[in-house]
């Protein structure tokens, strides 16, 4: 066989494989059989996109160019720094004539067109652009955005901006009324998460296509006594809750937590802003409400309990071993590199069981407060002593489930299992 045919035979063999063309559709289960909306991340690549319940998802073959989640009246370039070309996409508040501009450091403005803009989303591709820090620029009648765009581009040639397209998402209603076909950049092997909400409702499921298919998502409440309403994830024959537990009223990290009838909970460093990200922290006490039965409810939402150690064994053997599973618990994403929570290395991290594990570190004695970034750490409802309980820990540097014994005085995070 000539080496030319060969060649021709080996790309078309690549092409068959890279080649996607996959249809997603939505349902419900359980609890409610609506979906009102789906949040697709693909943890591989970094896109977003959100539907709504009633579209269809096609996955198609990534060239290059990701879409990303686009917040109201935001401008968003993919990819950024970029080498040959990228994509602008920003919400446009109202119809009608815009300047589009790249102006260089110095002011000059290297490049302008006009475009007759649709509300809602508007897509642009840049290319073009030699070495260098830029700004983009959009101006309509009563609105102005920028935003810096990195170019690493060694190519001379002259900077375009091309109109790819609309979409009529407007910030007062971001999503269609009528049902569509929402296109997502993919290549075979990408790990997706889905999430479906629906009122109160919130499921994850994680997911590698392989062909078209119909997600379901098997809705349950998880509402905890503050009225805060939580994702959920089945992994295996468990359910168990995709973010740490946020119930309580906060008190001072030099205190600590009482039986006095209040659910109180620690915020890492005393900021409730690290509360809302990452969850509360609790005594091992104040989280099983003063109860030492394995399997308590203690301060989870209604129908949901304290894992037991057996019950944290269980969910690391359905992820492959202690060896494995944490990586696969892990969220996606270093601070360093501005795509997720965790400090590097974040090794082994995939999320493909869609646990969703955020590093929020834990309080380990009076006002002492460590490791946000590096680790979490979750109670489990099984004492090895009166003193001591059993833990799971994950931390950046490892892509390990690790269990100990520690300390029921320290502050850790909390997830609940469904009964």
């Amino acid at each position: 066989m000539k080496k030319s045919t060969i060649i021709i035979f080996f790309m078309l063999a690549m092409l068959k494989t890279q080649a996607q063309d996959y249809f997603i559709s939505f349902t419900g289960s359980g609890a409610t059989t609506e979906v009102n909306t789906v949040k697709v991340d693909n943890l591989t690549s970094g896109a977003t996109v959100t539907l709504n319940g009633g579209d269809i998802l096609h996955l198609i073959a990534a060239v290059g160019i990701v879409s990303l989640d686009i917040a109201d009246g935001a401008l968003q370039i993919y990819p950024n720094p970029m080498t040959e070309q990228s994509m602008l996409t920003f919400i446009s508040p109202e119809s009608g004539n815009a300047v589009i501009s790249l102006v260089d450091l110095s002011g000059k403005t290297i490049y302008q067109t006009n475009a007759l803009l649709s509300t809602g989303r508007n897509s642009f591709r840049v290319s073009g652009m030699s070495w260098g820090m830029y700004f983009v620029k959009v101006t309509g009648k009563n609105y102005t955005c920028s935003i810096k765009l990195i170019s690493q581009s060694n190519l001379q040639n002259q900077a375009v901006i091309e109109y790819v397209s609309s979409k009529n998402n407007t910030p007062d209603s971001p999503l269609k009324s009528v049902a569509a076909t929402i296109d997502m950049p993919y290549t075979n092997g990408d790990q997706l998460l889905y999430k479906g909400i629906s009122g109160i409702y919130s499921t994850v499921v994680p997911d590698v296509p392989t062909s078209s298919k119909t997600i379901t998502f098997k809705f349950a409440a998880c509402t905890d006594a503050d009225n805060n309403n939580y994702s959920i994830v089945e992994i295996a024959t468990q359910t168990w809750m995709a973010e740490n537990l946020n119930v309580g009223v906060k008190i001072n990290g030099v205190l600590n937590q009482t039986n006095n009838g209040i659910m109180e909970k620690y915020c890492y460093n005393d900021d409730i802003t690290n509360c809302n990200l990452y969850g509360g922290l609790y005594m091992w006490n104040e989280m099983m409400l003063y109860v030492t039965t394995p399997g308590a409810k203690g301060i989870c939402p209604n129908g949901w309990h304290i894992p037991t150690d057996a019950e944290w064994t269980l969910l690391g053997s359905n992820l492959g071993g202690n060896t494995v599973a944490g990586g696969k618990m892990k969220s996606t994403g270093t601070i360093e590199a501005g795509t997720g929570l965790w400090h590097t290395p974040n090794t082994g991290a995939t999320n493909e069981s869609g646990y969703s594990a955020f590093p929020g570190g834990y309080r380990a004695s009076a006002g002492n407060f460590n490791a946000l970034g590096d680790t979490d750490n979750w109670w489990s409802s099984s004492l090895n002593n009166p003193l001591n309980a059993q833990y799971r820990w994950i931390s950046n540097a490892y892509g390990y489930l690790n269990s100990f014994g520690c300390d029921i005085y320290f502050g850790f995070s909390v997830r609940c299992v469904k009964n």
